[in-house]
């Protein structure tokens, strides 16, 4: 039954025993039972009224000691209420009374709770940007004065977490504006086949350029990490034409690389022909060189002989002679040590014209020349007797 309800008991209240026709309570009584129980709490008596035994000043020193300890609980709660971590890849923005106090790294931090905040900014994690994906900004004029649409993306991440808060006011929204920027102006300061075909690194290198310095001119504090070019056409309209005209050039550089490749292979080897041919030639050079030298000097060398001793210098020059007449003949001449001069026909003895020798047909015509020189039928002068005899004869001639 609640304490105001008709017939409650003893008509009492929260804050004592009175009456309906009473006034309003105490304040000071109100404050006096507070203490008595914060001093119960914490150890101390209290009562009310003369039942604490006690005077008004003991019970004044019990207060405030109690306040003392709710101070100093509200101290505590307000300090650990100021602890923080950072994580790693993150830092803390402190902020005193919403401006900019200080940046602390990862690890256990604490600020002054009611007086200063903490933004935790994450400068690790990589963001991303796509542009040229919406109409009004996929297509781009070029130098040539011809439309091409072009697509990007880049990669990029904070790198200053106080300029990333304070400087601006959507860093990422001024970093697609950036970019968007950036990419017109390299586009427009180039044609259309080199933004396409081979000018795209240059193009990208040059748009991420402008677009980190643009970014460092407005303290954004981002950092682009990459910028690529995902694609790049003329329009849809113009698209079959281009097309043709690519794979025109294309088949140019096709065909200057066969007739290249072509080239390299038949250079080198008539390089090497006529470097083998030249060879051949100064080879032959030199054979005749050597040769003639070698013929001169031996005729010198048989000058000087013949100089010296001209009959015995012109029997040798004789038998050389006869020698080698003789030698691609097919009849032997051999000389038995007598006057008679033995004839061996040995077209017959290599039996056809070889090169082998029969021995038996050898002694066969060996015993009909010896029986020929017995009868005196053969009688010749020897190879020697002819020289001597032929000397002569010119001699006196």
């Amino acid at each position: 039954m609640a304490w105001n309800e008709p017939g409650g008991s003893g008509g009492k209240d929260p804050w004592g025993t009175r009456n309906d026709d009473q006034g309003p309570p105490d304040l000071d009584e109100m404050v006096r039972k507070l203490n008595d129980q914060l001093s119960r709490l914490f150890g101390g008596r209290g009562g009310r009224g003369g039942d604490t035994g006690g005077d008004d000043g003991g019970a004044a020193g019990r207060g405030v000691g109690g306040l003392l300890i709710i101070l100093l609980l509200a101290v505590a709660i307000w300090g650990a209420a100021g602890l923080y971590i950072v994580d790693e890849g993150r830092r803390g923005v402190v902020l005193q009374l919403g401006a900019y106090h200080d940046t602390s790294g990862p690890g256990l931090h604490w600020y002054a709770p009611l007086l200063q905040q903490v933004e935790l900014v994450d400068v690790e994690s990589i963001r991303s940007i796509e542009l040229g994906y919406r109409a009004d900004e996929a297509l781009m004029l070029t130098q040539d004065e011809n439309i091409i649409d072009i697509k990007f993306a880049v990669q990029y991440q904070v790198k200053d977490a106080r300029h990333y808060l304070f400087n601006v006011r959507d860093p990422d929204e001024t970093l697609r504006e950036a970019l968007e920027s950036a990419v017109r102006e390299v586009v427009g300061r180039n044609k259309m086949d080199f933004v396409i075909t081979g000018g795209r690194a240059e193009v990208v290198t040059r748009a991420r350029e402008l677009l980190q310095g643009v970014l460092d001119e407005y303290q954004t504090g981002l950092l682009v990490t990459s910028l690529n070019m995902q694609d790049a056409q003329p329009p849809q309209q113009v698209q079959g034409a281009f097309a043709d005209a690519v794979k025109a050039r294309e088949d140019e550089v096709r065909l200057k690389n066969e007739a290249e490749a072509y080239a390299n292979d038949v250079l080198p080897r008539a390089r090497g022909q006529a470097a083998r041919i030249m060879e051949e030639a100064q080879g032959y050079k030199d054979k005749v060189i050597a040769e003639a030298e070698g013929e001169s000097a031996r005729f010198v060398s048989v000058l000087t002989e013949y100089r010296k001793a001209p009959e015995v210098t012109a029997e040798r020059l004789y038998i050389d002679a006869m020698e080698s007449v003789l030698s691609a003949s097919s009849k032997v001449l051999i000389d038995s040590g007598s006057n008679n001069l033995i004839y061996l026909p040995l077209d017959r003895l290599t039996n056809g014209g070889g090169d082998a020798i029969d021995p038996a047909a050898l002694a066969a015509a060996a015993a009909a020349n010896s029986a020929d020189a017995g009868d005196g039928n053969l009688r010749n002068t020897t190879i020697g007797d002819r020289t001597r005899d032929t000397m002569r004869r010119r001699e006196v001639r």
